[in-house]
């Protein structure tokens, strides 16, 4: 009984002892601390592209966006729009308009502050710049002057064939404008063109229409050599002539008519040689119509002699499809093509303009390896003049001059600028695929910049990716937008 007692009395006494150890234990003692799982960082995702939009309904004008585009590789199901810089195509010369006599005109009615603003604005490289690379103007009038004329104007039955009275004076003012544009841009590139012959040259007595005598074809030749060298001794380099604006079409005022035999004859036998015998490098650009007689060009081309004097075609859409410059192109791929003109109606729809001009005349040329790309005239004022009787009535400029102190952009300001302010000279041309309504077209910049155009053709938001080696982003264009792309 004693021992049951003791063993009993020492049992107890162990429990106590190990519970008041497990209670010091749990009160005095560090608790493990609860550890919760790894937490990756937040993904940040960095801004790889830059993207300017410009809706058809006008609410944004070429607008940069402020949302981040990075690229990754995350997988969707959205439309691919693949850029490929390893496949190159043609050398980019410019982009941009006719500086007609009449946009000169009007762009001088401005104060000369807002004058300044306008001319850095449409040609210099400043942030608020698009950056105009390329000008065609006329040689003489076109008809948006306010009356025609040539250099070499005499009174009936006249003539000059040493060109004695040849003078540049009634284009002062567009001469003084292009040393103004050249301060700004001195690598501007300049196409001159001339509308019609003087009168006296011509086999009817008006300056619509009629053709160019034969017996006048080189004192006609050296009519452009004397153009080429006095505006050379104003400081003006032209860099290419084209030998007759729309040669098919004889009624407007100016103009005149050559068939394709009669150009061919012309550059081999006169206009090639004094340009030779002037050791003058500027080049002959020939035909300068419209896309629906690609024969014109490839007749002047496949002429043996003329070949060699020809540098290439230019081509306005006013008909046919832009596909003919790839067709001239094909047949006779060492001579270049152009795009020269298209001109804005006054009644024009901004949206379907907007489309129309960016699918066929930036889009489309550069897809079928055209150099260059030039809406028709700069400015004119809220009547759409001046232009010559006869001349055009409708013909709507990239600025509107309102008053001494405003003007307003139009939809050729857009169209162009959508290329001008981010393809500079000197750019090439690669591979993009065409993918449903996105209509595009690719570019590398010298500086080593990508640049995507983009144009939805359809009536529907798309979202899209732009994919480049192997990363894409994923973006979206409104029904009828326009938007440029751009990354390193």
């Amino acid at each position: 009984m004693k021992v049951n007692l003791k063993n009993t009395i020492k049992v107890l006494f162990f429990s106590m002892a190990v519970f008041s150890q497990v209670k010091c234990s749990t009160s005095n003692d560090a608790v493990d601390p609860v550890v919760n799982p790894p937490v990756d960082p937040p993904v940040v995702v960095t801004n790889d592209v830059d993207f300017w939009l410009t809706k058809g309904d006008q609410s944004v004008l070429l607008g940069k966006q402020s949302g981040t585009l990075g690229f990754g590789t995350t997988y969707n199901t959205y439309a691919n729009i693949e850029v490929n810089e390893s496949q190159k195509y043609q050398t980019i010369d410019g982009f941009g308009y006719t500086l007609t006599g009449g946009s000169v005109e009007v762009i001088n009615q401005l104060n000369a502050s807002k004058r300044s603003a306008l001319l850095q604005e449409l040609f210099g490289s400043g942030t608020n710049s698009i950056g105009v690379s390329y000008i065609r103007i006329s040689i003489g009038a076109s008809d948006l002057n306010a009356a025609p004329f040539t250099y070499n104007d005499l009174a009936t039955g006249e003539t000059d064939l040493t060109l004695a009275k040849f003078s540049l004076e009634k284009d002062k003012a567009v001469i003084a404008m292009l040393k103004e544009i050249l301060a700004i841009n001195p690598k501007i590139l300049i196409l001159a063109t001339p509308w019609s012959a003087p009168i006296w040259m011509k086999d009817k007595d008006s300056f619509i229409g009629g053709k160019l005598k034969t017996e006048y074809y080189d004192v006609y030749a050296k009519y452009f050599v004397k153009y080429i060298q006095l505006m050379k001794a104003e400081g003006i380099t032209i860099d290419a002539v084209t030998p007759q604006n729309e040669p098919l079409h004889d009624g407007n005022n100016p103009s005149m008519y050559m068939s394709a035999a009669d150009q061919a004859n012309f550059i081999k036998n006169s206009l090639g040689p004094a340009f030779k015998a002037a050791n003058l490098s500027v080049k002959i650009i020939a035909y300068d119509h419209n896309c629906d007689n690609p024969n014109y060009p490839k007749a002047i081309l496949a002429d043996a002699d003329a070949f060699p004097f020809v540098d290439g075609s230019a081509f306005h859409l006013y008909a046919g499809d832009i596909s003919a410059l790839t067709n001239v192109y094909n047949s006779y791929p060492t001579k270049n093509v152009y795009f020269t003109e298209q001109w804005t109606s006054s009644t024009g729809d901004f949206a379907g303009d907007l489309k129309w001009h960016l699918r066929n005349v930036v889009i489309g040329s550069m897809r079928n390896y055209s150099r260059n790309a030039l809406e028709w005239n700069v400015a004119n004022n809220g009547s759409f003049e001046p232009h010559t009787q006869g001349g055009c009535t409708m013909c709507k400029g990239a600025i509107t001059i309102t008053s001494t102190d405003n003007f307003q952009r139009n939809v050729a300001y857009y169209i162009i600028a959508h290329a001008s302010k981010f393809v500079p000279a000197g750019s090439t041309r690669i591979a993009s695929n065409n993918s449903g309504n996105l209509q595009n077209v690719a570019f590398v910049t010298p500086s080593g910049s990508k640049v995507l155009i983009v144009e939805n053709d359809g009536s529907t938001n798309e979202i899209f990716n732009i994919k480049f080696n192997g990363k894409w982003v994923t973006t979206s264009l409104p029904a009828g937008g326009v938007g440029t792309y751009t990354w390193k």
